[in-house]
């Protein structure tokens, strides 16, 4: 496995138990210590999300190929509703994740021997599963900012237009449609590259 494979598998993996074991202490301890003391509890579950990588973080990484698929399966739609969570609701950053999802894919189907034809079927099947979730995550947005009574007055202040709940509708329908567009583009784009990136990888090493 190639430096920055390892170094983008740790990270998506080693992110996981830290931002959980986190939000689990913070959250949990809410309704039992003062509000002054939440942050100790939070650091707490940070320092055990630290422990859970150092024991188990290597091994991840070194099985993370041979894996079932449900595993990254998880983990990308832990990112796109922490994503989707982070952002308050704004489904535009969730294309972001494409680009870390088809740099595994590459990198797993070169390890696993697949041709050009492979990797096009498999980039496909990818940005349908991309796509697909976004477009739940654009639906959860979309939903949010109608039933919100505030986000026209929103809109208005943030960028000093008059907008009427029909302009509304155009902008989330029109956004919605661009940004599933671009994600589908992009994950097929990013399995691409990243494949042709480590077959070069490879080919290089073999001709020194």
């Amino acid at each position: 496995m190639r430096k920055i494979e390892i170094v983008t598998i740790g990270f998506l993996f080693g992110a996981v138990p830290i931002i959980i074991c986190f939000l689990a202490g913070w959250w949990i301890s809410i309704p039992f210590v003062p509000e002054s003391r939440i942050f100790l509890f939070a650091l707490a579950g940070f320092l055990v999300g630290v422990i859970i990588d150092i024991l188990f973080l290597r091994t991840w990484i070194q099985t993370a190929y041979s894996m079932k698929p449900l595993v990254w399966l998880m983990i990308y739609l832990f990112y796109s509703f922490g994503m989707f969570g982070f952002f308050m609701g704004v489904p535009v950053f969730n294309v972001a994740l494409a680009l870390p999802a088809g740099f595994f894919i590459g990198g797993w189907l070169v390890n696993n021997g697949a041709d050009p034809a492979r990797m096009k079927k498999a980039a496909r099947y990818s940005a349908v599963f991309t796509t697909t979730v976004l477009a739940f995550i654009c639906a959860a947005s979309a939903t949010i900012a109608l039933i919100s009574t505030s986000t026209i007055s929103d809109l208005q202040g943030m960028f000093g237009l008059q907008i009427t709940y029909v302009m509304l509708l155009g902008i989330i329908l029109g956004g919605g449609f661009f940004i599933l567009i671009l994600q589908w583009w992009l994950t097929i784009w990013s399995v691409q590259q990243a494949y042709r990136y480590f077959v070069a990888r490879i080919s290089s090493s073999i001709c020194r």
